[in-house]
């Protein structure tokens, strides 16, 4: 069963007039498809913050995740750095999303394309104590691929 839609606030920029607001492109998509606010070439190996044309206000106790849309990603290496992306709930700023030519040709970026999507996601808030030592695991510090022998 659903879970009930945290009320997110948009504010619609100059720049995001005529542009469709972040929406949900099938009933089961977990992720808000947000689109380009500008024309952008990435050349292979550039990365630009591509403007959205929106701020959003985040309710207390949420964050917004940004993450790559798939097929970008497999049809051009097309993909979003520092992946997900975190919008902490006090910014108020223009939403943008860091993408990344990792494919071999330039890509063009065009206004009102599908860029990225975004997930509400709750933040859980941790309480951090400094100890001297810490539990002993079979796993222990091993780290980096140990796993996978």
């Amino acid at each position: 069963m659903p879970s009930e839609p945290v009320s997110i606030l948009l504010r619609r920029l100059p720049h995001g007039e005529g542009l469709p607001l972040p929406g949900y492109a099938t009933p089961g998509a977990a992720g808000m498809d947000v689109v380009a606010a500008e024309d952008v070439t990435l050349a292979p190996g550039a990365r630009h913050a591509v403007a959205s044309g929106f701020a959003i206000a985040i309710p207390e106790g949420y964050e917004v995740q940004v993450r790559p849309r798939s097929g970008l990603a497999l049809k051009h290496g097309i993909t979003c750095l520092n992946t997900p992306g975190t919008i902490d709930a006090d910014y108020r700023g223009e939403i943008k999303v860091i993408l990344a030519n990792l494919g071999s040709e330039p890509f063009e970026v065009r206004r009102g394309e599908r860029i990225a999507q975004l997930v509400p996601a709750a933040v859980t808030v941790a309480a951090l104590t400094e100890v001297d030592t810490l539990d002993a695991t079979a796993r222990g510090e091993r780290g980096f691929g140990s796993t996978g022998r």
